[in-house]
């Protein structure tokens, strides 16, 4: 057991033989416990040199040596769910030495990419995925004749997305040779919720541990055998067995091995596993800062700006419920949860019931509020637009994360606008500071209809005291002459500067839609230049929003677009992201001198 994040480099003999998986598979047996000690090491000293996630990683340790031990990959084909668990993965097939680039431009991403590696078979960042991804592969390697095994490893939480029985259903119909390692450590980011996760620990608590005849354990009685919902679907299940004994591992691979068609093995793991202060609070431990920023004064930020204002808020109206898909700490919603208990939903990983939960709530005369990244509203698209859109219903999104993450672009909340801004009856706000997203929460309370508050990640700027929102109502920060720069969000912090040098007009959008056309129309007919920036992507976006209505009533000015150009943008810290995508002052200065 560990109890500190290492500073300097430890000694891993075992670990530096092995630069990809056939150096592993030369190692015997007995040897495999030490490289597991090894490899838990080497991973919080490198995790504590590059910050990162953390606490899943150290939960797989034994499993990733055993899987790389047993199959011979990559000819045998191992899809990760959940892909922050595959940093061990990842050292154990010749990235050891670039662990210190991990999250760095051009250096190692913080989730399997098929770019990096033949070992990473497919890449992830959201979950649920890995089990309909490795069934494409199983069928497609079937198809062309091609012999192998196809492993999916999905925990952390993916279990409890619908994503995941969907495919196990079809897993089923095709009788496919695809096993499915359940990696159960009763966690996602907070602890995993509902039924599932209570048929889970009902099944580990009535079963005992012992590792005998496992895989046979199937022709047990369906009412002391743990698993009848996987083998009601057709699964051969083995389990649950102790997912940190690389022996027990081992056996139960190999025997599986021997079995063809649909095979699961459900395996009980510790989240943080061999470090004393992860294995104590799981949650917590995450996602770990790299030790020379842990001591950082930690400043307010938007999503704790929103934490304070549902609490308040639903201490006046016993209507409101909150809602999160697995987010609640990063929502900022512990308060509310622990406050008002009965009415704070953690739905688990499962945006879709997220947001019909939702809908329902406010056919019911309830005041929903789903707090959700932008990146994760994404899998609830449809849902947005049947459910709740189409009704017109009473429904506050709180959309957290909407900016570029230093995790890439799975996890950059850049496309928000553009997609919901397709879809009729959607207000889209998005505040430029703490007081003015306060303001537009209360809005968008009151509003009777779907309505969105999009904000990023980080700290929230305080901003002095401004004229109430009004529904479709810019602001006008300063007026200035020849070009007027749009800015929605809090892109107001980065053309501040720029119009008091150029002597500028400055507006705080506040709405993406309904956009302010009347304010729009004035601006065009006194300036040569309307400028619009966002953190959001130029196509589809606020400021294809303000071309439309440009060129749809002849307004004569010249447009520009700053935002996120056509490509995803790769993991850095956000300052360098938004540097690439030319979301600074210094180029947005450029851009206005090039064209007046």
């Amino acid at each position: 057991m560990f109890n500190e994040i290492p500073t300097s480099r430890p000694e891993t003999p075992l670990l530096d033989t092995i630069e990809d998986p056939s150096d592993l598979r030369k190692l015997a047996p007995e040897q495999l416990t030490g490289l597991a000690r090894e490899l838990r090491h080497f991973l919080l000293y490198s995790v504590g040199q590059t910050g990162g996630h953390f606490g899943a990683g150290l939960g797989v340790i034994e499993l990733s040596i055993a899987l790389h031990y047993s199959y011979n990959t990559p000819i045998d084909q191992l899809i990760w769910d959940v892909g922050h668990q595959t940093y061990p993965h990842k050292i154990l097939t010749g990235r050891r030495a670039r662990m210190h680039s991990l999250r760095q431009p051009d250096g190692l991403a913080p989730f399997p990419s098929q770019s990096e590696s033949i070992f990473d078979v497919f890449g992830t960042g959201h979950s649920s995925t890995s089990i309909s991804a490795a069934l494409g592969i199983e069928l497609a390697n079937k198809n062309a004749g091609r012999e192998s095994q196809t492993v999916v490893v999905i925990g952390d939480g993916a279990m409890t997305a619908g994503m995941a029985f969907e495919a196990l259903n079809h897993v089923a119909a095709c009788q496919a040779n695809l096993t499915v390692v359940l990696n159960d450590n009763a966690m996602s980011i907070s602890e995993n919720v509902g039924g599932l996760a209570n048929y889970f620990a009902r099944n580990i608590s009535a079963y005992e541990l012992d590792n005998t005849d496992p895989v046979n354990r199937e022709e047990q009685d369906r009412d002391t055998t743990p698993g009848s919902i996987f083998t009601d679907l057709g699964f051969r299940y083995t389990g649950p067995v102790d997912g940190h004994d690389i022996n027990v591992l081992l056996e139960n691979l190999d025997a599986l091995k021997a079995h063809s068609g649909p095979k699961l093995l459900h395996l009980i793991t510790k989240k943080g596993k061999g470090y004393a202060p992860a294995e104590t609070s799981p949650v917590s431990s995450h996602s770990l800062t790299k030790l020379e920023k842990q001591s950082e004064n930690r400043e307010t930020t938007y999503s704790s700006v929103f934490g304070e204002w549902i609490t308040r808020k639903a201490a006046t109206d016993t209507r409101l419920f909150a809602i999160t898909p697995a987010m609640k700490e990063g929502s900022g919603l512990s308060q509310f949860s622990e406050q008002f208990p009965n009415r704070f939903h953690d739905v688990a990983i499962a945006e879709q019931h997220a947001v019909t939960l939702a809908a329902g709530l406010a056919t019911g005369g309830a005041k929903p509020v789903v707090a959700i990244y932008s990146t994760f509203l994404q899998r609830a698209f449809d849902q947005l637009i049947h459910d709740v859109a189409i009704q017109n219903l009473d429904v506050l999104f709180a959309i957290d994360r909407a900016s570029l993450l230093e995790d890439g672009p799975t996890h950059s909340g850049v496309f928000d606008y553009s997609f919901v801004r397709a879809v009729p009856n959607m207000v889209i706000m998005s505040p430029s500071n703490r007081a003015v997203m306060e303001q537009m929460l209360d809005f968008g309370y009151t509003y009777e209809g779907p309505c969105l508050v999009r904000y990023p990640r980080g700290t929230a700027t305080t901003g002095a005291q401004e004229p109430p929102v009004q529904l479709g109502k810019a602001h006008i920060c300063r007026e200035g002459k020849r070009a007027a720069i749009l800015a929605f969000g809090t892109t107001r912090n980065i053309s501040e500067t720029v119009a008091e040098n150029l002597d500028l007009t400055l507006i705080d959008m506040r709405f993406v839609k309904p956009l302010d056309t009347e304010l729009i129309t004035e601006l065009a007919a006194r300036h040569d230049l309307l400028v619009t920036i966002e953190e959001n992507a130029i196509a589809g976006g606020a400021g294809s929003a303000v071309n439309e209505y440009v060129v749809s009533n002849a307004l004569e000015c010249q447009l520009l677009n700053l935002g996120v150009p056509d490509l995803f943008i790769d993991q850095d810290e956000p300052a360098n992201m938004r540097e690439v995508a030319g979301l600074t002052a210094a180029n947005l200065e450029s851009q206005i001198n090039l064209r007046l």
